[in-house]
């Protein structure tokens, strides 16, 4: 653990809060992968984070915060509740129990926890689906997709750089809502569809866009040739994803280079 995460844990335990790394970073370090994501959650609400720490920004009752010339996420224990738009709680409430929180989490493989310690807390045996290298929603998992259909290719993307294979009730569950992409906003695809695209298994992921039937509502081509991720871009040429001037000239210098 990074010496500069586990002083921030300290911070808020010996000022009388929990507090553990969630998610990215436990997961990784089981699976024996080096990250740097770390997500803190904590029982701590946003009014005694900013006597703590230089709080910077603020989202749903998640704080980024300043520490040492660093950026921290650090969330306070919540639920959600009544999504909008298939993509935004209306409402959060703040809880003081982690379990609580946990259970509004997407994934099983992202509910690990891990105090200053290095102690693992896994309160959903979510290590029986990292050993089993599967996807599997934490819940209903119909519900959870049609809360936030970002979680659609979330799950796409985490098993795709992770080479799991999706649970059978979620992969069913996608092809039945994977209309809800839809909603999303053009950057939020883009953001994941990046991530697929740089994969080393960038075949597999594919193949899942393919089988889903996601690509028409992503508005994307999939037969594309594997290239670079801007030489990808422009075989898709979608402008409606948003890109930068450069990213543009990019694109149109591997257009020239492959048609001239």
């Amino acid at each position: 653990m990074n010496s500069l995460v586990k002083e921030v844990l300290e911070i808020l335990i010996s000022s009388g809060f929990k507090a553990y790394i969630v998610g990215g970073y436990v997961r990784d370090y089981l699976l024996g992968i080096k990250s740097n994501d770390y997500d803190i959650c904590t029982n701590a609400k946003e009014n005694d984070l900013k006597k703590l720490f230089n709080v910077i920004d603020s989202n749903y009752g998640s704080c980024k915060v300043e520490y040492r010339n660093h950026l921290f996420e650090i969330t306070t224990f919540r639920k959600d509740l009544n999504y909008l738009n298939h993509r935004k709680p209306e409402q959060i409430i703040f809880v003081d129990n982690l379990g609580e929180d946990l259970v509004r989490r997407d994934f099983t493989i992202n509910t690990i926890c891990m105090d200053k310690d290095n102690n693992i807390i896994d309160l959903l045996n979510a290590r029986d689906d990292l050993q089993a290298k599967i996807i599997k929603v934490v819940g209903n998992t119909e519900e959870k997709m049609k809360e936030d259909a970002l979680r659609i290719l979330r799950a796409i993307r985490f098993a795709t750089i992770l080479n799991f294979s999706l649970d059978s009730q979620l992969y069913e569950s996608i092809k039945k809502y994977g209309y809800l992409v839809k909603n999303l906003s053009y950057y939020r695809r883009r953001q994941e569809l990046d991530k697929i695209f740089t994969s080393n298994n960038i075949e597999y992921g594919i193949k899942l866009i393919k089988e889903l039937n996601l690509a028409k509502y992503l508005e994307i081509r999939t037969d594309f040739k594997i290239t670079s991720l801007m030489g990808i871009w422009a075989q898709i040429n979608n402008f409606n994803y948003p890109f930068t001037k450069e990213e543009k000239q990019m694109m149109n210098d591997y257009l020239n280079k492959t048609y001239l």
